[in-house]
C-alpha cells in the first residue's frame, strides 16, 4: 500500500444556523428544539485556586417543538453555563470530530473596536453581542447534521449537574494532538494533499482579507462618529442664533433641534452596526476552524508516512538477514564483522521477530490507509457544506450592511430636508 496524500432585543441572525437545519437533515436537533440563550448574568465565586473571580453566566433555555406543532405549549427547561463551560464543549468537539469544520464561539475579549467602544469583557453591550454570538453557536452545532446528534453536546443543553465529569470520562483530552507534534508533521511531510494545502492558504487570505475589513470598519465608525456629534454644534449655534431674532427664532430653534436629533442618531446606528462585525468576526474564525481540519489531515498522512517507511526499513532488514548481504551500512554489519556472524538459529530467530512485525506493519499501514481515505471523503464533504453555508450567510450580511448605509443616509437627507423647510417658514 502507498500512502495517500435589528431593533429592539438582538437574537442569533435569522438566515444563518437555523437555516441549515433545513437544508441539510430532515431530524436534526434544530427542528426537534428551540434553542435561545436568552439572558446573561454577572456572578462572584471562587475558582479552582479558591480566589474570588467574576465572571458572566448565561442562561440557555429549550423547548420541545413537536408538541407545539400539535397546538400544545410544552415546558421551557433551563440551565445557566459559564463562557468556560462552551469552551470545554468546542474542544470535546474539536476532537471528537477532526474531519468537521466546528463552528466558532464569539470573541473572548473584544477586538477590532472603534475608540469609543469599551473593549472589557464585562461592558453590558459586550455581554450582550456575546450572549448573541453564543446562541448562534450553539444553533450552528443543533443545525450541523453530524454533531447535533452528539450526546455529549445534547447532556451540555438539558443537564447541568455532572455535565464536566461526563466531558472529562470521555478522555477527549488524551486523543487531542499536541502543538508541537502539529508543527512537526507539517514541515516533515512528503506527499501533502493539494486540496488541503489550497484550503489551509485560503483559510489564512480569508482571516486577512475580513480582518483588514474589520480594521477598515473600525476606522470609518470613528470617523461618523465625530461627523455626526459635530452637527450637534450646529443645534447648539441655531438655538442660541434663535434666541436673538423675533421673526427667524422659530425656524431657527426648530432647525436646531433636528441637528440634536441628528446627532444623537450615530450611537443607535453605530451598536447595530456592531452585530453585523461580529458575523464577520464569526467567519474570522472560522478561519481557524479550517486550518484545524488541515492540520489534522497534515498529521494523519505524516503518520501513514512514518508508518509505510518503518515498514519498508523492516522488509530491508530481512532481506539482508535471509540473503546475508548488507545493502546499506549499519552498526550491526560492522558489529558482526568486528565480533563474528550471528549463527544460523539466531537469524532464523531474527528473521521470524521481524516477519511478523512485518504482517502487523502491513496491516497497520493498511488501517490506516483506510481511515485516510474516510477522513478525506467526510472533511471534503464537510468542508463542501460549510462553503455553501460562508457563501450565503456573507452575502447576506453584506447586503444587510449596504441596506444599513443606505437607510443611514437616507436620514441624513431626510435631517436636511426638514431644515430647509425650517428655514423656508422664516
Amino acid at each position: 500500500d502507498e500512502p495517500v496524500p435589528a431593533e429592539g432585543r438582538h437574537t442569533a441572525v435569522p438566515g444563518r444556523a437555523l437555516h441549515e437545519g433545513t437544508q441539510q437533515m430532515e431530524d436534526c436537533l434544530a427542528k426537534k428544539m428551540e434553542i435561545t440563550v436568552s439572558e446573561a448574568e454577572k456572578r462572584t465565586g471562587r475558582n479552582a485556586m479558591n480566589m474570588q473571580e467574576t465572571y458572566t453566566a448565561y442562561l440557555i433555555e429549550t423547548r420541545a417543538v413537536e408538541s407545539q406543532n400539535e397546538g400544545q405549549c410544552s415546558p421551557v427547561d433551563s440551565l445557566w453555563r459559564r463562557y468556560s463551560e462552551f469552551e470545554l464543549l468546542r474542544n470535546y468537539l474539536l476532537v471528537t470530530y477532526p474531519h468537521i469544520v466546528v463552528p466558532p464561539l464569539p470573541e473572548k475579549r473584544a477586538d477590532f473596536v472603534w475608540h469609543k467602544l469599551s473593549a472589557d469583557n464585562m461592558d453590558p453591550d459586550f455581554v450582550e453581542r456575546r450572549r448573541i454570538g453564543l446562541e448562534n453557536f450553539l444553533l450552528r452545532v443543533a443545525s450541523h447534521p453530524v454533531l447535533c446528534q452528539d450526546k455529549i453536546f445534547y447532556s451540555f443543553l438539558t443537564q447541568e449537574g455532572g455535565w464536566k465529569e461526563m466531558v472529562n470520562e470521555t478522555g477527549f483530552q488524551l486523543k487531542a494532538d499536541s502543538r508541537l507534534k502539529a508543527l512537526n508533521a507539517t514541515f516533515r511531510v512528503k506527499n501533502p494533499d493539494k486540496r488541503f494545502t489550497e484550503l489551509k492558504h485560503y483559510s489564512d487570505e480569508l482571516q486577512s482579507v475580513i480582518s483588514h475589513l474589520l480594521r477598515v470598519r473600525a476606522r470609518v465608525a470613528d470617523r461618523l462618529y465625530g461627523v455626526y456629534k459635530v452637527h450637534g454644534n450646529y443645534g447648539r449655534v441655531f438655538s442660541e442664533w434663535s434666541a436673538i431674532e423675533k421673526e427667524m427664532g422659530d425656524g431657527l430653534q426648530s432647525a436646531g433641534h433636528h441637528m440634536d436629533v441628528y446627532a444623537a442618531s450615530i450611537d443607535d446606528i453605530l451598536e447595530e452596526e456592531e452585530h453585523y462585525a461580529d458575523q464577520l468576526k464569526e467567519y474570522l474564525f472560522y478561519a481557524e476552524a479550517l486550518r484545524a481540519v488541515c492540520r489534522k489531515h497534515e498529521l494523519m498522512q505524516y503518520d501513514l508516512e512514518m508508518a509505510a517507511q518503518d515498514l519498508t526499513s523492516k522488509k530491508q532488514q530481512c532481506e539482508e538477514l535471509a540473503t546475508g548481504t548488507m545493502r546499506t551500512f549499519s552498526l550491526k554489519g560492522m558489529t558482526s564483522k568486528l565480533f563474528g556472524q550471528e549463527t544460523p538459529e539466531q537469524r532464523e530467530a531474527k528473521i521470524k521477530i521481524l516477519e511478523e512485525q512485518i504482517q502487523e506493519g502491513e496491516e497497520q499501514l493498511k488501517s490506516k490507509n483506510l481511515e485516510g481515505r474516510d477522513f478525506v471523503k467526510s472533511a471534503w464533504a464537510d468542508i463542501e457544506r460549510f462553503k455553501e453555508q460562508k457563501n450565503r450567510d456573507l452575502k447576506e450580511a453584506l447586503i444587510s450592511y449596504a441596506v444599513m448605509q443606505i437607510s443611514m443616509c437616507k436620514k441624513g437627507i431626510q435631517v436636511w430636508t426638514n431644515a430647509k423647510e425650517c428655514f423656508s417658514k422664516m
